[in-house]
């Protein structure tokens, strides 16, 4: 039974996600380099660690969200983070995502240390983390995924257990190229809609009303209209996650236009210095 748990990085989406673990009947244990979020959580019930080991240490379950692998290495390493007095059996359960590579190679050094390993990017913005509602991609032991599942719920509305270690990581590429390009494709249509004499109320109207219509165009697209690119799911995110994107697909030999067009337009949109924003606001490079 899962009693203990440490959380480590309270980012945009860590946070919510911290804050939905305490409505469970846990102990949870945070870290982050930010001690004004740490505090908020501490005053909502958690306890503080020092460092991320000192949040892993005796823990049945230790969550971590870092999206910077060389911050994710440090967390997870034998010098200075967890592997270096973690208790064999614990469960690691990663919620960001890495490179393939990154992703195996600390599965590995949790297999030497005798520690459970879960591939678990999760998936969603700042408002999905904040109501519970992410969708979480998972990878690993079958009976590991169903041991963690109670907690994973408080975090997650879909729970989907794609395969082994690697796989959630390889799946989230997926949905990583989809939806930039979905963005894309929305951003276009606005800028030349614009261009055409149409309104964006117009267009979103008419695309709302027929086959092309989703939860993802609706949201976003209202949001462009009032101008609003406050940061749900930071721009750069999605950019690094295109070059993990374009990284898989130089291997496996595939061509991808569509994923290197859009690509370039992220990257333009992160050198405009929009890397912050949500990343709807690549339609400000269509723009200009």
């Amino acid at each position: 039974m899962i009693k203990e748990v440490g959380f480590i990085g309270l980012g945009t989406v860590g946070k919510f996600m911290a804050i939905n673990l305490l409505k469970g009947n846990f102990n949870l244990t945070v870290f982050d380099d930010d001690a004004d979020v740490v505090k908020s959580l501490v005053d909502k019930g958690a306890k503080a660690a020092i460092s991320a080991l000192d949040a892993a240490k005796n823990k049945d379950l230790v969550m971590a969200v870092l999206p910077d692998e060389d911050g994710m290495r440090t967390a997870l390493s034998t010098e200075e983070g967890m592997f270096a007095g973690i208790t064999p059996g614990t469960i690691i359960c990663d919620f960001s995502t890495h490179s393939l590579d990154v992703t195996k190679d600390m599965a590995d050094e949790a297999a030497k240390h005798k520690l459970r390993f879960l591939d678990a990017p999760v998936w969603g913005t700042k408002e999905h983390a904040a109501h519970g509602l992410l969708t979480i991609l998972v990878g690993g032991d079958n009976s590991v995924v169903s041991h963690c599942r109670e907690v994973l719920s408080l975090v997650g509305l879909n729970i989907i257990h794609v395969g082994d270690i690697g796989d959630a990581t390889k799946m989230k590429f997926i949905v990583t190229l989809v939806q930039a390009e979905l963005m894309e494709a929305l951003s276009e249509g606005l800028v030349l809609g614009d261009r055409l004499g149409f309104s964006n109320d117009q267009i979103l109207e008419v695309l709302d009303a027929g086959g092309v219509a989703s939860p993802l165009l609706h949201k976003k697209g209202r949001s462009m209209a009032r101008g609003d690119f406050s940061r749900n799911l930071a721009l750069k995110y999605v950019h690094e996650g295109l070059c993990k994107v374009k990284n898989a697909a130089d291997i496996t030999g595939v061509k991808l236009p569509g994923m290197e067009a859009v690509l370039g337009v992220y990257a333009e949109a992160v050198a405009d210095g929009r890397g912050e924003e949500d990343f709807s606001a690549i339609v400000k490079v269509l723009r200009k």
